[in-house]
């Protein structure tokens, strides 16, 4: 009888959970796996997480910028090419302002008559030669480009009868002129404005073409946060043929850009004149004009 006893005791001890005897929590089984009671608490603290709320967002849509295309320009008339703060930016083209088979016979002329000098540049303390020809005439110095043109008030017959017919036909006048011979594809000029202080605030230029077709390109200059960056900024393209005359007015000096870039094919030369005011100070008018 207490045999038996003793078996059902020891069977007991067998039945329940393993205790510690300093704790008297329940212990670990074999490899140190918790016990049953072990696993029932965790499920009870699970249990009382705090539940995570999930809100879908819209994924951010990127903003793309698209290169503009340029504005090709090639028929007669008067463009705004832009506005802004400092004025109107204003072009008037004039296709065939010259007959062609007149203006033939200035650009021999001209060629042959004008005292053309290649000169040298500087740029980032690098000397140059410019990839064309150049000629100076008026009654005082012009410094561009680090580059002086000396005074030349000996103005060519051909070039004063041009001066007085384009300023008959533009209503604007000029003291001085810049001529360019562009003596094939190769030659060109890079992108430049023509804003010297000597020129005054917001000049009018007046470009009258002679020889060969080139394309004329302008660009409108960044605003300050694009950082110089002139990727998405406007531009235009003029073809500008034999005898067509070029006015840049208002701001475009201020807000554009320009330049007549290398051809990829043969061409053949090209003589372009840039009727300008040159002033000895620098001019006092207002920077906006309209």
């Amino acid at each position: 009888m207490e045999d038996k006893r003793r078996r059902v005791r020891v069977q007991g001890g067998w039945a329940g959970p393993a205790r510690n005897q300093a704790s008297g929590k329940p212990g670990l089984g074999a490899k140190g796996s918790p016990q049953q009671g072990l696993g029932q608490n965790w499920m009870k603290s699970e249990s009382h997480l705090p539940e995570r709320q999930f809100v879908y967002k819209e994924p951010k849509e990127e903003v793309l910028r698209r290169i503009p295309d340029p504005q090709v320009i090639d028929k007669e008339g008067v463009y705004e090419i832009s506005i802004s703060p400092t004025g109107t930016s204003r072009i008037r083209l004039f296709p065939n302002f010259i007959d062609s088979e007149e203006a033939d016979w200035i650009f021999e002329q001209l060629c042959q008559d004008i005292p053309w000098k290649q000169r040298t540049g500087n740029r980032e303390g690098m000397s140059y030669l410019q990839p064309r020809l150049t000629a100076w005439y008026g009654e005082l110095p012009y410094t561009y480009s680090r580059i002086t043109m000396e005074p030349n008030p000996q103005w060519h017959p051909v070039l004063s009868m041009l001066k007085s017919r384009i300023e008959e036909s533009t209503g604007h006048t000029f003291n001085s002129l810049l001529c360019n011979l562009y003596r094939n594809d190769k030659d060109s000029v890079d992108w430049h404005s023509d804003d010297e202080p000597s020129l005054g605030r917001c000049p009018v230029i007046a470009s009258l073409s002679l020889g060969a077709t080139r394309t004329f390109e302008m660009r409108k200059k960044p605003p300050a946060e694009e950082n110089g960056d002139y990727t998405y900024v406007e531009k235009v393209k003029i073809p500008l043929d034999h005898g067509t005359l070029l006015m840049m007015e208002g701001a475009t000096q201020a807000d554009w850009q320009h330049r007549v870039p290398k051809e990829y094919h043969s061409k053949e030369a090209r003589v372009n004149l840039t009727f300008r005011t040159v002033f000895s100070e620098p001019s006092g008018m207002d920077s906006r004009v309209t």
